[in-house]
């Protein structure tokens, strides 16, 4: 069975607000079983390993020639986050932010996205490293990255550039989470 074209849902609620709604295409499984202790980027997970994307069966014919690919970016629905806030305390500063200034998961949609390394494709099985995802997140969509799309140069970092140098030994400590 070939899955429809558009799998969201589109509606308004009795709120009068539109509200849309999308079918997850899959399961990430990782080694990570809790939010606690999972790094907060794929660049800090370089070389973890572990990661399986379950495609749902009726996607599989859209993987073709997705293993010439290095990198992917997963966008996924981060289902264990608490409500949205629109000021933040992120991981890598104690001041509170704009969540649109931030990589922060309580966001108003809770969508997650991530850039991951492709290690090969068994039907419609992905194994994935430097994974920085929890176990059983819903998948909502994959894209190849292409570097001369999706590098840009001469950009500037907000107030990241002061606090990078902690990425590579911050974890998740669970503070957006249920």
């Amino acid at each position: 069975m070939v899955p429809a074209v558009q799998e969201a849902v589109i509606h308004v609620n009795r709120k009068g607000r539109l509200m849309i709604s999308y079918r997850p295409i899959g399961i990430i499984h990782t080694p990570f079983k809790e939010a606690k202790g999972t790094p907060i980027q794929p660049t800090a997970a370089t070389g973890i390993s572990g990661g399986v994307i379950e495609l749902n069966p009726d996607y599989e014919a859209g993987l073709k020639d997705v293993e010439a690919f290095s990198y992917l970016i997963l966008i996924y629905h981060l289902h264990l986050v608490r409500e949205a806030s629109l000021l933040v305390k992120p991981f890598l500063d104690n001041d509170l932010h704009g969540i649109f200034a931030t990589r922060s998961p309580s966001r108003p949609n809770a969508i997650g996205l991530s850039v991951v390394r492709l290690a090969k494709v068994e039907g419609n099985r992905l194994h994935i490293l430097d994974v920085d995802i929890i176990d059983g997140t819903p998948l909502l969509d994959i894209k190849p990255y292409v570097a001369e799309f999706d590098v840009r140069k001469g950009t500037k970092n907000g107030w990241f550039a002061n606090r990078i140098h902690k990425l590579a030994v911050t974890r998740d400590d669970g503070r957006f989470t249920k």
